[in-house]
């Protein structure tokens, strides 16, 4: 007898639909094709413990189970609910007249419990798209897969569950999931909050306009000013995600399996925060079987380098072209995956090996060979891409000691989002721009528009600072956001001479 039952694979963030065709026939042996990697080929063991331990079996006859597209590689132990209910159906030992309508999907324990998944949501969305009713599934992993609407979702918790819904007809009950309710817990309850932060006044204002145009920020100081603080900080002020960014970012953390949300929906930017020792591969993604990295990972969100020099140069320049483009592709001789990789970039380093320049105070000092090896770790290519330099100096006692708490991060998270609409209204032509970040040259031209006396101030401060020609554009598209946070249509020379401050690294004597 010939049954099929429907099940998924993830590659890279989108999910392709796989037919299980199972044929029991006189004879005897289990036959598993259609290019399976080791964990579906030993999930025999676990379907047949899984089975004799509720009250069925796998039928001593000839099983030949295709796994069809054929030529397309399957891996991981997802498809063991899958096998297990086409065995049952296509022996006899079940009635499963509807099974054509569901997607099944779930990790099978030896007691018949079903374990989580990876890529919920994508297979999810995929299973809407080609007209499936349901998805069956770990309830581990049903509110994530419940955030598409239209399609019902039924959570089990072990395999006798979704038996009875097919032999006995006792439906599973459909997982329900409020978005809205989720997304406004979200916006109240930041985990970190900039009120928590003593002084610091001048970077909380850089890490606003940091936020308000998606500028990449690099934060120079000696250990203990606060750096890695304010980072953390960050994506509380960030603009509230859209139900688009929502769902593009729970699908490549879901697909990478970390989901650690308990509703299965990331409601708030993600903050990722790899250490130094990273690898390439992780940090773009790849591998034998494709990954997203951790900037995919920070998709809509930020991406923390701390003590950015101690980070492998060739790690860092691997960076490049993401930053560039919004998205990073994985080209292998058998595949080629695109992750999407539209990231605030915030970096932190020590101005010097020993972390105190300049402080006459210290008793540990670097030698100018050291000094020229230290800053040399970061190209210029990659400071081509951060907007703002900004130096952060230690936190004086007296504001350490300070009773008043600072401006919550839901006040300046409204000044952002005022600033970010504008910028929408602005480029809203322009498919390419949503904020001022990312502008191009042809953009800076036709929006940044000076007047005689900020012309003035910008070439006396360029050539008396001895600022690089790449800092010309930075310092443009800063002027127009900090024009933006006042709601200003024009740039004048207060926005520029604020923005020439945030240049540190283009002086002379920083890099050398």
């Amino acid at each position: 007898m010939l049954n099929k039952v429907y099940g998924s694979a993830v590659f890279g963030v989108e999910a392709y639909t796989i037919t299980v065709e199972v044929n029991v026939d006189n004879g005897i042996g289990y036959h598993l094709v259609g290019l399976p990697d080791n964990a579906i080929k030993e999930s025999n063991f676990r379907i047949a413990a899984a089975l004799e331990n509720n009250g069925f079996r796998i039928p001593g006859k000839k099983i030949i189970i295709n796994m069809s597209p054929a030529d397309m590689r399957k891996e991981g132990s997802a498809y063991d609910l899958t096998l297990a209910i086409g065995v049952l159906a296509a022996s006899g030992q079940i009635k499963a007249p509807h099974l054509e309508r569901y997607i099944i999907m779930g990790e099978l324990s030896l007691d018949g419990s079903l374990n989580p998944i990876k890529g919920a949501l994508p297979i999810a969305i995929k299973a809407l798209e080609e007209g499936f009713e349901g998805f069956i599934l770990p309830e581990q992993n049903a509110k994530e897969a419940a955030i598409v609407k239209g399609l019902k979702v039924y959570g089990a918790s072990h395999i006798s569950d979704v038996i009875k819904h097919f032999d006995k007809n006792l439906e599973l009950e459909v997982t329900a999931f409020d978005i809205q309710e989720e997304f406004a817990k979200a916006l109240d309850q930041p985990e970190f909050d900039f009120a928590d932060v003593k002084g610091q006044e001048s970077i909380k204002r850089c890490m606003e306009i940091a936020a308000a145009g998606g500028h990449n920020i690099i934060l120079i100081g000696p250990p203990g000013s606060g750096k890695t603080m304010l980072a953390k900080r960050l994506p509380s002020i960030l603009p509230p995600m859209t139900l688009n960014e929502a769902l593009e970012t729970t699908k490549i953390h879901s697909v990478v399996g970390r989901l650690r949300s308990p509703s299965g929906f990331m409601t708030q930017r993600p903050f990722r925060s790899p250490h130094h020792t990273i690898s390439d591969v992780a940090l773009v993604g790849g591998g034998q079987y494709p990954q997203p990295g951790e900037i995919s990972m920070a998709h809509n969100g930020v991406l923390f380098l701390d003590e950015l020099p101690e980070f492998k140069r060739s790690v860092l320049e691997v960076m490049r072209q993401p930053l560039e483009d919004l998205e990073v592709t994985i080209s292998r001789a058998k595949f080629t995956v695109t992750y999407p990789s539209s990231f605030m970039l915030v970096a932190s380093m020590n101005p010097s090996p020993s972390g105190f320049f300049n402080d006459p105070s210290s008793p540990v000092t670097s030698s100018p060979a050291e000094m020229q090896r230290y800053l040399g770790k970061i190209s210029g290519p990659l400071l081509d891409r951060i907007d703002i330099h900004v130096e952060v100096t230690p936190v004086p006692f007296e504001k350490l000691t300070e009773e008043r708490r600072g401006e919550p991060s839901i006040v300046i998270r409204e000044r952002v989002t005022k600033a970010r609409t504008l910028q929408t209204r602005r480029f809203e032509s322009i498919n390419s721009v949503h904020y001022n970040a990312q502008m191009q040259t042809k953009h800076i031209r036709k929006f940044c528009v000076l007047d005689d006396a900020s012309k003035a101030l910008l070439k006396n401060a360029m050539e008396r600072l001895n600022l690089s020609a790449r800092a010309y554009d930075r310092i443009l598209k800063v002027a127009r956001t900090i024009a933006d946070l006042e709601a200003s249509n024009t740039i004048n020379s207060r926005h520029i001479s604020e923005a020439i401050q945030y240049r540190s690294l283009d002086r002379e004597g920083w890099l050398l």
